[in-house]
């Protein structure tokens, strides 16, 4: 069993101020496999204190300074990549294979990003008779998830200290091992004391300590809309800036004269590829009303053609998902679209024959699904998509949109055609004939999909303050 039970606060590991012990569950075995403190309010308090003393100096550094520290993160994390690989793979199920590249390197990647932002970055302009600078935001706390932890964390740690911020890192407790082990690399790369501590903890204990202390300038949070309002409401207190990336339901707009052959596979695979467990899967299929039989036909052998296993082996299947409750709420919205008079293609409720423990999900179609269904409406986070029908444009446009979310969707089809429907679409990101993000794009969604906006130039701007000077000497 992997053991963190100590916290890296102020550039040393230290004991949990009476902190709990927590074990992390294996989705594939059933079986503990790591173990955790929860962080109290204590160690908070002290993470807190040990980042709000550093912001004295880091701050001040220059922008060459943290380039430089910026590189030799990302060269230490390079050395971690299988630890990184190995720890994903059994705390949240993602195929070590897909966990030692994927997950591994969108985490690192988004370091080398920042730092191509920071050397290009205008930190201040005149408009007018104004000088007008970007400064640091002073502590952030961070609070992530679990379905891509690496990635959710370097996009908030790597824009931190590009800005010269400090910070308060809370992963979530269903996958914290990665963040231990990026904890070890900042150390490894020099990363001044105070600048960047990880308390360990669950949400409502440890993350509502961060989101309500009153000496944290903001607080940035990625996972459910559910969480997200509840930080909201636990930072009003303190008016602290909020920053969130919260739950979506995307949408894959078939256009009619699409080539199911060409432009399906790059779509379809957003479905299954980490088990389903990615906010932007685009798992809701509009396709024409003519074509519908079609498209049952080809989702459903892509679908069929999958693997399903264990997660430490290599290869190119899928694990299971990260908790018994996520698998359970996977099984009940299956149980409800069957009852609700969906048309089951393949898949359906229980695990695959051949396995009789693990969170593991039969990757499952729908058919004959309308707007109304809960499978429809609420985010799924599994391996589970649904075939819908639309008449003509203005149909599947209102369906697209019709639901809480909008953080993202796919148009599968005519590049050109799919271009010209994009404005229409209420989302903060729309793929054309792919489903994932581009490495310098912001990231980021409308309605209650979050507010702020995550990665390059963009996500860079949410952790800095803007001054206006106003009186002082302009350059010529």
């Amino acid at each position: 069993m992997d053991s963190y039970l100590k916290h890296y606060i102020d550039g040393r590991w230290v004991d949990s101020i009476g902190g709990a012990r927590h074990e992390v569950i294996s989705p594939s075995t059933e079986e503990p496999c790591t173990e955790i403190s929860i962080g109290t309010e204590a160690d908070v308090d002290a993470a807190v204190v040990a980042a709000r003393r550093a912001f004295a100096t880091f701050s001040q550094t220059s922008v060459e300074e943290r380039l430089a520290l910026l590189a030799r993160i990302v060269e230490e994390l390079k050395k971690r990549v299988p630890d990184l690989g190995r720890s994903m793979a059994m705390e949240m199920g993602a195929p070590v294979s897909f966990a030692s590249t994927a997950q591994a390197f969108a985490g690192i990647g988004h370091f080398g990003v920042t730092a191509r932002v920071l050397k290009d970055f205008v930190f201040e302009e005149t408009i007018g008779t104004v000088r007008v600078v970007h400064e640091p935001m002073g502590v952030v706390g961070m609070i992530t998830p679990w379905n891509w932890p690496l990635n959710q964390i370097a996009l908030k740690v790597a824009p931190c200290i590009a800005a010269g911020n400090t910070m308060v890192l809370k992963p979530s407790e269903e996958c914290p091992g990665n963040a231990a082990i990026l904890a070890e690399a900042m150390h490894a790369a020099g990363v001044p004391a105070g600048v960047f501590n990880l308390v360990q903890g669950n949400g409502p204990l440890t993350g509502n300590a961060i989101s309500s202390h009153p000496d944290i300038d903001m607080v940035s949070f990625t996972g459910s809309t559910r969480a997200g309002i509840l930080i909201a409401k636990a930072a009003a207190d303190t008016v602290k800036r909020v920053h969130t990336e919260l739950g979506g339901k995307a949408a894959n707009v078939v256009l009619p004269d699409a080539d199911f052959a060409t432009h399906l596979p790059p779509t379809v695979q957003g479905i299954v590829a980490n088990s389903g467990q990615s906010c932007i899967a685009p798992t809701r299929i509009l396709v024409h009303k003519d074509r519908e039989v079609e498209a049952v036909g080809f989702v459903k052998a892509y679908l069929e053609a999958v693997p399903v296993g264990d997660p430490m082996t290599e290869g190119p299947h899928i694990g299971p998902v990260v908790n018994k409750a996520q698998f359970d709420k996977i099984q009940g919205l299956i149980q409800s679209a069957i009852d609700e008079g969906a048309k089951l293609e393949t898949g359906g409720t229980g695990r695959p024959a051949d396995m009789n423990r693990g969170f593991y999900v039969r990757p499952t179609l729908f058919s004959g699904v309308t707007p109304d269904m809960r499978i429809a409406q609420e985010e799924v986070f599994g391996p589970v998509a649904t075939i819908m029908t639309y008449a003509d444009e203005d149909e599947a446009v209102r369906v697209a949109n019709d639901t809480p979310f909008g953080l993202s969707m796919t148009i599968s089809g005519d590049p050109a055609k799919a271009a010209a429907l994009a404005p229409k679409m209420r989302a903060g990101i729309v793929t054309i004939n792919s489903w994932g993000p581009d490495a310098g794009a912001p990231f980021g969604g409308y309605k209650q999909s979050g507010n702020g906006r995550e990665n390059g130039v963009y996500g860079l701007r949410e952790f800095m303050e803007v001054k206006s000077v106003i009186g002082a000497p302009v350059a010529a």
